[in-house]
């Protein structure tokens, strides 16, 4: 059987990394038999990062790995779909991936508010009298990280200015159809929505939050697709 390597649950998802929630869409849409591994210190891990696939070979990870290989068996997350639409869900899935997760990131990370929360759920395993300072080391590294990406340059109304820009262009899918490529969930749902579900997971109600909230379509979208596809 195959065994995910994955964030645990965090704030009523399946886990509180969105590429981890994507892995098991994509395990469950599959086909294949498989079971999940909550683990919080990826340190050993290749890459160092999760989600981590465990198969008979090897360990496999990142997301889009794990989604060649589930093909090479014989998954398709696209069935039906053209060409040009595949081209729309890749740039779906790199906007989703490459830009909003950032911006959910140096919404959490960068907020006092905020921090509290994730110190005492990612890092719960570490002893209370080491957990400041080992969880704000990391705090600092991953703030540092946000600069040399980029996103934490913009002041927050030009960050959610851009955000709005993302999620206008989401939306103009979902008026044609209840998912972004049609009438089923493919590999841009599998991507775009569990980054969207853990915007609007945050532990504190941040403007960033409420944008997705208030957003009738792109709620109901999430809802929508947690339904189409029920993980274990």
């Amino acid at each position: 059987m195959l065994t995910l390597l994955t964030y645990p649950a965090a704030f009523g998802l399946f886990s509180g990394s969105p590429f981890c929630v994507k892995a098991a869409y994509m395990l469950e849409l599959s086909g294949q038999s498989w079971q999940r591994s909550d683990m919080l210190d990826p340190r050993k891990m290749p890459h160092r990062k999760l989600p981590v696939l465990r198969t008979r070979e090897r360990l496999m990870p990142d997301s889009d790995t794990i989604r060649h290989w589930l093909e090479s068996q014989g998954a398709n997350f696209d069935q039906g779909l053209s060409d040009i639409q595949k081209g729309q869900s890749r740039a779906l899935i790199r906007m989703a991936e490459d830009h909003l997760y950032f911006q959910m990131v140096a919404d959490r990370w960068c907020n006092d508010q905020v921090w509290p929360h994730l110190r005492d759920t990612f890092f719960h395993e570490i002893p209370r009298f080491a957990r400041g300072f080992v969880s704000g080391s990391i705090r600092k590294s991953v703030i540092k990280g946000l600069d040399m990406q980029g996103v934490t340059r913009f002041s927050e109304a030009e960050r959610l200015d851009r955000v709005e820009q993302d999620l206008t262009a989401i939306t103009a899918f979902l008026w044609q159809s209840p998912f972004l490529m049609g009438e089923r969930p493919t590999s841009a749902d599998l991507s775009v929505a569990p980054i969207l579900a853990a915007i609007r997971a945050t532990p504190v109600r941040t403007e960033l939050r409420g944008r997705i909230e208030r957003d009738q379509v792109l709620s109901d979208y999430i809802d929508r697709v947690d339904q189409a596809i029920v993980l274990k």
